[in-house]
């Protein structure tokens, strides 16, 4: 979030005093204490300056202990300082120049409870300010341009990584000070999940501006610097321009930007072969990551070849379609589909990060929204509680409601992340990660059925899926025989096909039979299914009668 505007001066009242603690960081002389003050004084909380309280803290001048121990040992003892202070009650605080720039530092100040802000100033602005601190240690018997614009280079990229961006110039203190106290006020925090998998664990970050701040999102989380951009015609036009500058912004070195035609026909052994030349041809090497731009086609096929090419590079996931962003950009599946069926060619390759842009999901057309939604819709009839938030909120979320699709995403990927890291490969006898196919069983032989062609998109599968699945399920005697009645219903609420009767072509018995024999959740050629006796009481099921399928797709309309 960068702030250039001239902004509104209203002070913030005594109760909207923030609960958290501001963090201003920047280069030497960029007006962290003078500007700090002032802030602080605004929102009615203690100003604090790292630097002074290092000082007493150590009873001698900050020159000193640079002198006598050198730099390591004073970053060591700056960043128990901050720690110890940002673990008080709230206040503004003024770091030292070099502070934000300390990747332990930084780490600390990312885990209290506060938001950091850096103070951008350009160098002619800043060499002005500086002229008379040739005693502080960084400066002593150097020209202070030289020192500037070296610091600059290497701190930039880092101090990008602040929570909100805002620019200074040579206007008075207080005019600044308004701009950061509105940046404080207009700044949303992006939700942030952890996929706990030990040593390749990831994080999930969920907010508007995600694609903007892709570079220093992942700058703790690769290897490189160097990164190779696939995506599909289509979202590339409208946001692949925020990737690449969030990415140049970072200090990351797009080698080569790979782009396939939309849709579900580009997961195919073609377009592999072609993206895999591509990477190669462009020198990557193992520390340049694979960053996938799109929606769950995007990112199946960018994951597989992130997996292969070289054995293995590391891979980001930058979900755009609600459909990727709440369930495949979560969980390492990658892979493409044969003639054979869906995503039976492919691996597990955990990306090393998340970003799930809302602001991807405005420009998103209605049909892509719903589709979507049959994933969320999934995850509540796993969770349970979800379930019921999803009657009724749906709607709302269909109709464009960014707190309701913020929320749907959030609960999806908490719901993801826990069933991934107590089942990673989904090797688990019973339940685990195999709950996460609801509805696929059904939702994949109708996909293939239809070619991939787009007449049928996945999430539109998966709705038609899950409501197959409640009526097999009341066959069985599973659930209460109202219970699918209430998924059609749900289904139908949000614009989703409910079932086969809503699509306009006919499918065969025999042919979705044998696609479901061929699924790869299929055991020993026997029919595999996830059946639910309510929400939140889903369990797999194996070696259901055939004969009862049958009579399902037949009473549903389906050709013998």
């Amino acid at each position: 979030m960068s702030i250039n505007l001239a902004q509104q001066d209203a002070p913030l009242p005594v109760s909207a005093a923030p609960q958290r603690s501001v963090v201003l960081v920047g280069m030497p002389g960029a007006g962290k204490t003078s500007i700090g003050r002032r802030l602080a004084a605004r929102l009615h909380l203690p100003f604090l300056d790292a630097d002074h309280e290092i000082e007493t803290a150590a009873g001698i001048p900050i020159t000193e202990i640079f002198a006598r121990y050198g730099e390591a040992h004073f970053r060591d003892g700056e960043r128990r300082v901050i720690a110890r202070l940002l673990a008080g009650p709230p206040v503004v605080l003024a770091t030292g120049g070099g502070a934000f720039a300390d990747a332990t530092t930084r780490a600390a100040i990312r885990a209290a409870n506060c938001t950091s802000v850096w103070l951008r100033c350009s160098l002619p602005v800043l060499l002005r300010r500086v002229q008379g601190r040739e005693h502080r240690p960084l400066f002593l018997n150097q020209n202070p341009a030289d020192v500037l614009e070296r610091l600059a280079q290497a701190r930039h990229p880092l101090f990008a990584q602040a929570d909100i961006t805002v620019d200074c110039s040579d206007e008075h203190p207080d005019q600044t000070m308004r701009r950061v106290e509105h940046a404080l006020r207009e700044h949303q925090a992006p939700a942030r999940l952890h996929v706990p998998l030990g040593g390749r664990g990831y994080p999930i970050v969920i907010g508007p501006g995600r694609l903007e701040r892709a570079g220093v999102e992942l700058a703790d989380s690769l290897p490189g610097r160097r990164c190779v951009v696939i995506s599909d015609e289509s979202v590339a036009g409208l946001h692949l321009p925020r990737l690449r500058a969030g990415l140049v912004a970072g200090g990351f070195d797009i080698i080569a930007e790979l782009l396939v035609p939309p849709g579900e026909g580009s997961k195919s052994f073609a377009q592999y072969q072609r993206l895999v030349d591509a990477v190669l041809a462009a020198r990557a090497d193992r520390r340049t990551a694979v960053i996938a731009l799109g929606g769950g086609v995007v990112g199946d096929l960018a994951g597989f070849v992130a997996a292969s090419v070289l054995r293995g590079l590391p891979f980001v996931q930058c979900p755009t379609t609600l459909l990727a962003q709440v369930d495949s950009s979560v969980g390492g599946k990658t892979g493409i589909n044969t003639v054979h069926g869906k995503n039976l060619v492919g691996a597990f390759h955990q990306p090393r990060a998340v970003l799930a842009d809302a602001d991807a999901l405005a420009t998103l057309p209605p049909r892509e929204l719903r589709a979507g939604w049959a994933e969320v819709a999934k995850h509540g009839l796993l969770q349970g509680a979800l379930w019921e938030w999803c009657e009724a909120h749906g709607p709302a979320a269909i109709a464009g409601d960014p707190a309701a699709l913020t929320y749907a995403v959030l609960e999806s990927c908490k719901l993801k992340s826990a069933v991934v890291a107590a089942d990673e490969f989904e090797e688990a006898p019973d339940g685990g990660r195999a709950l996460l196919n609801l509805g696929h069983t059904f939702g994949h032989a109708l996909e293939a059925e239809c070619g991939y062609d787009g007449s049928l998109l996945h999430g539109e599968a998966v709705g038609l899926g899950l409501g197959l699945a409640a009526m097999l399920s009341a066959r069985l005697g599973l659930c209460a025989q109202e219970w699918p009645g209430r998924v059609l219903s749900h289904l139908q609420s949000v614009g989703l096909p409910a079932r086969l009767a809503d699509l306009p072509r006919g499918f065969s018995t025999d042919a979705l039979i044998g696609r479901m024999r061929a699924d790869k959740k299929a055991r020993e050629g026997a029919l595999r299914f996830i059946l639910m006796r309510g929400a939140g009481e889903c369990h797999t099921a194996d070696g259901i009668d055939e004969a009862a399928v049958r009579a399902l797709l037949h009473d549903e309309g389906c050709a013998p």
